[in-house]
């Protein structure tokens, strides 16, 4: 009995002394630890500029790789206001201007220096008589030349008939100018109210979304009033642009008119004094 008394007193003491050797290793790891982590961080220091140096110029680059281009945004605001019924529009701006600029060719051919024609006409009256004239207006590109053409070829029915002749055909040359000028005043109208059509579609599904929600709040409508407004913006830019080439086409139709009339009365005036020669 003593001597499991003595055994156990024993191995109390050596479970109690390995313990306490456990414990003071563990403590005296600690401090070496913490000077391992002292000494390890100033030679880790040099490097923390670099690495900020690093995450600064990607930071930097995402931005700038976030940054859309214009086209990007504008693909973008034509999805977002409803691909189907903003193609209708683009559709409109590409008829508009597939006739302006056909309108703007045709004019820019039809600008004659009737000063210079008009100077050559009198020219070749002088000198080689009506049939050179008709020559020299076939041979001329223009609806002035053209008219001149008509009333040369009447010259021997009289003045008046050439008269006639010059006032019939204008007219007739007037038509050719201002054809597809309707076409372009439509596409005028049409971008604006496929704008406001595409607005009010767009407050009927805002209202249908409050409807279904069963509560106003500004998630619910965003998306009926982006499609409102954006197709009524894109509308009225159609509007605006057609309207520019509009308005160009008209000046242009006014100063081919204009040059038409003076022209005319110049040429009668030159025909009367021809007549009164021969």
């Amino acid at each position: 009995m003593k001597k499991l008394i003595a055994l156990l007193t024993v191995a109390g003491f050596l479970t109690f002394g390995i313990s306490n050797s456990l414990l003071a290793q563990e403590e005296n790891a600690q401090p070496t630890e913490a000077q391992t982590e002292q000494v390890a961080t100033p030679a880790e220091e040099p490097a923390a500029p670099a690495v900020e140096e690093t995450v600064a110029e990607t930071t930097m680059a995402t931005e700038e790789a976030a940054d859309p281009t214009f086209h990007e945004v504008l693909k973008k605001q034509f999805i977002d206001g409803g691909w189907e019924f903003m193609s209708i529009i683009l559709l409109i701006l590409v008829l508009g201007l597939a006739v302006s600029i056909e309108r703007i060719i045709y004019l820019t051919l039809s600008t004659t220096n009737t000063k210079k024609l008009l100077a050559e006409l009198e020219e070749t009256l002088n000198k080689g008589g009506i049939e050179k004239a008709k020559d020299l207006c076939r041979n001329t590109r223009g609806p002035i030349a053209s008219i001149f053409y008509q009333g040369l070829m009447r010259y021997n029915e009289g003045l008046e008939e050439v008269e006639k002749s010059i006032v019939s055909y204008g007219s007739v040359m007037t038509g050719n100018l201002e054809s597809g000028a309707s076409w372009i005043s439509l596409f005028i109208a049409l971008g604006p109210m496929l704008g406001f059509m595409g607005t009010v579609i767009g407050m009927i599904a805002a209202f249908d979304a409050i409807a279904a929600a069963g509560d106003i709040s500004p998630t619910v409508v965003a998306g009926g009033m982006k499609v409102a407004l954006l197709t009524t913006v894109f509308g009225l830019i159609v509007a605006v642009i057609l309207q520019i080439c509009y308005n160009f086409i008209l000046n242009k139709i006014e100063g081919i008119v204009n040059d038409m009339e003076d022209s005319s009365i110049t040429f009668m005036d030159m025909l009367h004094a021809y007549s009164k020669k021969n």
